[in-house]
């Protein structure tokens, strides 16, 4: 289904004002015609002119109302699609007053769905739909337009628990922007372009994310080259969002949207492991600061026995000089203030 842009049907003024004066003159004509009933009998001619003119103008009075339903506005960044007998005849993309057939019917099998993202607002009356694990999907009671958007709007889809690579599960929410690009292909490839890029956002998530770690892990593979990288949802959420965005895209392209950007706003482990998994982030914060405090401690020892040995301060033997790293060690590696011993005697 290709798109068909409407570009010469901005005649909605001058229909209107047409409109008006052919019923201001039914009106005329009725009131000309009733005074012509009333005043010569039916079987003259006056007098049948004046029925026809009645009946005639009654009739115009009576159905004209049908002309004004080809009457269309549309706001900026607003389209309408058009059918006419089940038949796609166009649509209607920019701004104005327009005037189209007054048979054509405006189709947007979407235009009740209520998602959890920019530009749907729920009024909170009307029948809630699950849509498999994705943002809910509100049906209003009443009629909605039937006007598509072309604003870029921010799809915002709930939390999913997923298990990375590693099998750890984790809870992660994206924030999609995307808008409508091809309005006679989301009308009619899909039944609802609005859940159907729900449902394509949860499975790209999916499909993402169980590739990469939570936290860099060694001998994982996350670009399908073969080789082990650094990649991880915590430090690599560009290159993850990146990805997750292309892939939503190659799934909605037959459908007339366009992803624009595709941002992680939620990540953390699921509230059954985050416990264990906090704990072994703190080990292993700890474990990476006890080395560091240890290489210092290893080079102020070097320096401190290089310096002696340099100004001749004092000679000692191989026992002393353990005796003196243990010390220093201990007071330089040690969690609390060392506590001195003062050795008032001789060396030894």
């Amino acid at each position: 289904m290709n798109e068909i842009v409407l570009t010469d049907k901005k005649h909605g003024m001058r229909a209107l004002l047409l409109w008006l004066v052919s019923f201001l003159a039914a009106v005329l004509l009725c009131i000309a015609g009733a005074s012509l009933v009333d005043a010569f009998p039916s079987w003259m001619l006056e007098g049948a002119v004046g029925v026809v003119l009645l009946v005639l103008s009654i009739l115009w009075m009576s159905f004209s109302w049908i002309f004004l339903c080809g009457l269309k506005v549309l706001k900026p960044q607003e389209a309408l699609v058009l059918t006419l007998f089940g038949k796609y005849v166009g649509t209607l993309k920019e701004e104005g007053f327009y005037y189209v057939n007054p048979f054509c019917v405006a189709v947007n099998p979407a235009a009740k769905t209520r998602l959890k993202q920019s530009g749907d607002v729920d009024s909170g009356h009307g029948l809630t739909l699950s849509v498999q694990g994705s943002s809910s999907a509100t049906v209003s009671g009443e009629a909605a337009g039937k006007k598509v958007s072309l604003k870029i709007m921010t799809l915002n889809n709930s939390r999913q628990k997923i298990n990375d690579c590693l099998g750890n599960p984790i809870e992660i929410g994206i924030a999609v922007m995307w808008r409508v690009v091809d309005t006679a292909k989301a009308v009619f490839n899909v039944d609802n372009y609005k859940e159907y890029l729900s449902l394509q956002c949860d499975s790209a998530l999916r499909n993402i994310v169980r590739i990469y770690p939570y936290d860099m892990a060694p001998n994982v593979d996350t670009t399908g080259d073969g080789v082990a990288d650094e990649g991880s949802l915590r430090g690599s959420s560009e290159v993850v969002a990146a990805r997750i965005r292309d892939e939503i895209q190659s799934k909605v392209k037959d459908a007339g949207l366009e992803v624009l950007e595709a941002r992680i706003t939620y990540l953390a482990y699921a509230p059954e492991i985050a416990a264990a998994m906090l704990q072994r982030q703190q080990a292993s914060a700890i474990i990476d600061a006890r080395k560091m405090i240890v290489d210092g401690a290893v080079g102020m020892v070097e320096m401190a026995l290089e310096r002696l040995s340099e100004n001749n301060v004092v000679t000692l033997d191989e026992e002393r000089k353990a005796a003196m790293v243990s010390n220093l060690l201990v007071v330089l590696c040690g969690n609390r203030d060392a506590q001195p011993v003062v050795n008032s005697g001789s060396l030894y």
